[in-house]
């Protein structure tokens, strides 16, 4: 495993091809804008080399027996899963924010279990190749982007009817040592900061679509992949000086759409190649199990701002107010309701073919549900508690300007024995985390990441077996015999 500063001198080295504002970035790891999210991942390697949480970061490889960072790892068992979730959500306590590995995470599992059931029906070597490109992410310690969402265009269209094909991945070139590649990902969360993007289809194919039933892994820097950074709310505060209006003082994430241009991929890396009947397979895999890491991620950021809330009440000195406290206790209800559906669809796993474990997907769905709604009321107690000068309060040059710093100062304290700095600055990190940078690794990324809410409620449905549960209801009515 390496250290965090090793991360990011390998950052340093890739010179992957990245934008953002218009401009080529040439070092993604010192720009002001960028560099948050990659402080996110670079805790990841933080966390595993300290004494106190090397347990819970860290697992022994099925692969080569070795220790390794738990983000490269592929679940053997309930444990294993149930230790990820606990995992994400101390990162999410740590960072406040995304911190980046899990989408790579997902997929590795995603990908190893569906390989084998691939190989195991048509006789291919997908599997081998996969687990092979594994171990040289644990042996190095990678950060892999794991990318399914396409741009879709016309989402009343399948792939081949779009009037532009390359609004969905597709293959566009077989050749005997390869293949080439052409279209893009977006919502990349974590792209700039990995090393290696492993690819797969975004959705269930039909033969006609075979061109677009792709999965592959290839290096961020390789010739013909452009990245384009994402903007957020408030992003730009980035760039002024102090540390007090960005509300997160050192973490973040960031997004990007990767942009793939006749990209040739060696065919040791390809692990899908027009094998259309697995492509839905593989999408419910990835899904479940990125909607299980939202037990954990988003509930870490929660107790962070449940934290903030509590902290601010002392501050504006309502503390004891019987509301406020029912409030704060409705939010960590809703908090730990979320990560008792993380644990609960992890505690129920399963072995998959490969012996990787796989998530109970009816209670992952339920738990990304959840996520969908629950965080939108946590955050609007949070502004609740927090006052209206969450959108109204000065800057932080006025703070320190020679003249108005003092009016700050008198009129911006709250409990006589807090500094007005202090409150400024809590009230800074809950609007970051509820509207400003933050809010779209927690907020927003809480009702669209992992899939939209229909689609949760899609695989609810099929999961609910409702035919049997009408059997029970026929049963104790005495309408038929058990």
């Amino acid at each position: 495993m390496i250290t965090s500063e090793q991360y990011l001198d390998s950052l340093r080295k890739l010179k992957a091809k990245v934008y953002l504002f218009g401009k080529k970035v040439d070092d993604v790891v010192d720009n002001p804008i960028i560099r948050p999210s990659i402080n996110s991942a670079a805790k990841t390697y933080e966390l595993a080399q300290n004494p106190r949480y090397e347990a819970l970061m860290t697992a022994r490889s099925n692969l080569t027996g070795k220790k390794i960072n738990r983000f490269t790892h592929l679940h053997q068992s309930t444990t294993d899963l149930i230790e990820k979730v606990k995992m994400q959500r101390l990162m999410g306590q740590k960072t406040a924010a995304c911190f980046q590995r899990c989408p790579g995470l997902d997929a590795f599992n995603a990908v190893d279990s569906v390989t084998r059931e691939m190989d195991d029906e048509l006789h291919m070597e997908y599997h081998k190749r996969f687990r092979d490109f594994l171990k040289y992410v644990q042996e190095k310690d990678l950060v892999v982007d794991g990318a399914m969402t396409d741009p879709k265009g016309d989402r009343s269209k399948r792939p081949l009817e779009q009037t532009d094909p390359d609004l969905y991945l597709r293959i566009v070139e077989k050749k005997n040592d390869g293949i080439v590649v052409r279209g893009a990902k977006l919502h990349q969360t974590g792209a700039i900061a990995s090393h290696e993007i492993l690819v797969m289809p975004t959705m269930a194919l039909m033969e006609e679509d075979k061109d677009y039933a792709v999965s592959f892994a290839i290096p961020s820097n390789t010739e013909g992949i452009t990245h384009i950074c994402g903007r957020q709310s408030c992003d730009t505060r980035k760039l002024e000086q102090g540390n007090i209006d960005v509300g997160n003082c050192r973490y973040g994430s960031l997004e990007a759409m990767i942009v793939f241009e006749d990209v040739f991929v060696p065919m040791e890396r390809v692990f899908m190649c027009g094998e259309y009947n697995f492509a839905g397979i593989i999408v419910e895999r990835f899904a479940g199990y990125h909607r299980q890491s939202y037990g954990g991620c988003k509930v870490g950021v929660g107790d962070v701002l449940i934290g903030a809330a509590a902290q601010m009440a002392e501050y504006n000195g309502v503390a004891k107010a019987s509301h406020i406290r029912d409030k704060l206790i409705e939010m960590v209800h809703l908090n730990e309701t979320l990560y008792s559906c993380g644990i609960a669809c992890s505690s129920q796993g399963y072995p998959t073919a490969s012996g990787t474990y796989f998530v109970d997907l009816l209670l992952a769905n339920v738990c990304k549900q959840n996520v969908t709604r629950f965080p939108y009321e946590i955050a609007r107690l949070a502004e609740d508690i927090t006052g209206g000068l969450m959108v109204t309060l000065p800057s932080e040059e006025d703070l320190r300007h020679p003249e108005l710093g003092k009016h700050m100062q008198k009129y911006l304290r709250g409990a006589a024995e807090v500094p007005a700095e202090s409150r400024i600055r809590m009230i800074r990190l809950i609007e970051n985390l509820t509207l400003g940078t933050a809010a779209v690794g927690y907020r927003t990324e809480s009702l669209h990441g992992a899939g939209s809410p229909q689609a949760q409620r899609v695989v609810i449905s099929r999961q609910a077996d409702m035919e049997y549960k009408k059997k029970l209801a026929r049963v104790i009515a005495g309408i038929e015999q058990e």
